[in-house]
């Protein structure tokens, strides 16, 4: 079994910053592709930030130069560092992550959701 736990949702003014983190635990051998999502009321999941073992990152085209997403692998945990937010930016975020497991083999985790509110 493994767990994915958000932490760090919450209020922000527009222009302000919040970092998420998410950590992974549980029977893990190896962790892939770490990264976060968004989904806000009425709108369907979309991928806000990626990035793979080694380091190489991804960004929706909304949040490119305002967020950006770092890992630490010794810790098994991913953050988003999320700079002059906008209200559109307000939504639930989903931490993600691809894990290899002892015991499953490979299997895709998703967290619980953070709400984040942007407020202008």
């Amino acid at each position: 079994q493994v767990q994915l736990v958000e932490s760090g949702g919450g209020l922000v003014q527009a222009g302000g910053s919040l970092r998420l983190s998410c950590k992974a635990s549980g029977s893990i051998s190896s962790i892939n592709n770490m990264g976060w999502y968004r989904q806000a009321p009425g709108n369907q999941r979309e991928l806000v930030a990626q990035i793979t073992s080694g380091g190489s990152t991804n960004y929706a085209d909304s949040v490119k130069g305002r967020f950006t997403i770092s890992r630490d692998n010794a810790k098994n945990t991913v953050y988003l560092h999320m700079n002059s937010p906008k209200p559109e930016d307000t939504a639930v975020y989903y931490c993600n992550a691809l894990v290899l497991t002892f015991i499953s083999g490979r299997v895709e985790v998703w967290g619980q959701g953070t709400l984040v509110t942007v407020s202008s």
